[in-house]
This record gives C-alpha cells, sequence and structure tokens, in this order.
C-alpha cells in the first residue's frame, strides 16, 4: 500500500483539451450508445476520425458505469477508454456510485494493460449535470483508493477543460495532499 506523499507524484491537473494528451489512454466520457455525441464524446471522436466510430459499433452499446477500450486512431493517445457517465437525477438514483465505478472500470482496464498514463475528463459534469464538487470528490477519492494498491496507471492526468473544473479539482487535490 502506498502511502498518500507517493500516490500525490501519480496524480496531475491540468487545464486543457484531452483530445491533445499525450500518453496510453484517454478516457471518454461516451454515451451509451458509443455512437459519438456532443462535449468530450464529440470532440473525441472528431479528433480520432471515423475508424473510432467503426471500433465503437463492434460494442454493442456500454451501460451506465462501465467502460469498454478502443485504439485511438488519430489522437496522440493510443488508446480510448470509454465509458457511460450517469444522468444527474437529483443523487437519489445511485448516481454516485455509478460515477465511481465509471473511474474504476477505467483504472481497472488500464491496470490490465498496463499503461503508464491515463487522462480523464470531468465525467458526467457537463450535459449529464452532475454536481462539479461532488463529481471531483468522487473522481479523487476513487482514483486515490485505487493507486494505492496498483502499480499501473502510473500516473494519472485530471484534464479540466473550463476554469470551474480546475479550480475545484486544484482545491480538492490540495487539501488532500
Amino acid at each position: 500500500m502506498e502511502s498518500l506523499e507517493k500516490i500525490k507524484e501519480r496524480i496531475e491537473v491540468i487545464q486543457g483539451d484531452i483530445t491533445r494528451f499525450e500518453g496510453d489512454a484517454v478516457v471518454n466520457a461516451a454515451n451509451s450508445s458509443l455512437r459519438g455525441g456532443g462535449g468530450v464524446d464529440g470532440a473525441i471522436h472528431r479528433a480520432a476520425g471515423p475508424l473510432l466510430l467503426e471500433a465503437c459499433k463492434k460494442f454493442d452499446g456500454c451501460p451506465t458505469g462501465d467502460a469498454v477500450l478502443t485504439p485511438g486512431y488519430n489522437l496522440k493517445a493510443q488508446w480510448v477508454i470509454h465509458t457511460v457517465g450517469p444522468i444527474w437525477r437529483g443523487g437519489n438514483h445511485d448516481e454516485a456510485n455509478l460515477l465511481a465505478s465509471c473511474y474504476l472500470k477505467c483504472l481497472s482496464l488500464s491496470f490490465e494493460n498496463k499503461f503508464r498514463q491515463v487522462a480523464f475528463p470531468n465525467i458526467s459534469t457537463g450535459i449529464y449535470g452532475f454536481p462539479k464538487k461532488d463529481a471531483a470528490q468522487i473522481a479523487i477519492n476513487t482514483v486515490t483508493q485505487f493507486l494505492q494498491s496498483h502499480e499501473f496507471p502510473q500516473e494519472v492526468i485530471f484534464v479540466c477543460y473550463d476554469t470551474e473544473n480546475y479550480s475545484i479539482y486544484r482545491e480538492m487535490l490540495s487539501s488532500i495532499f
């Protein structure tokens, strides 16, 4: 079990465009059809090119809280981990557990494939309406707990597109570490 000090060295938060991430894998906040959409999902599909959609069609969708792996095609990242976050419906429909499951499934795929780096967007905080602070707390807690007992991924990067999420993540991480 790694100490929190060592875990701190394995977590980073940046503000930027996840489609430009250079590393082993990016996480796509996908919809359950895996056919592309708006927000992060649309941006990743556009940047990766049409072969990503063809790869996604090989799956019969993806349930909320689960994740699947495809090549990254035209992305700088070699792989895309598609996960389906929960739509916020007031917090009484297992949204917190489903969101934690998204992170856990993505981390598990990263571990199984020995990915050195994986970049996460702010899953479910856009059009799906998950409260940003609650989502960040779930993400950080899930990642921290996973990294304490797993060698891979060696580094987790939270890529925040907007200033609000970036500030929330920076503040929460600094309070933990």
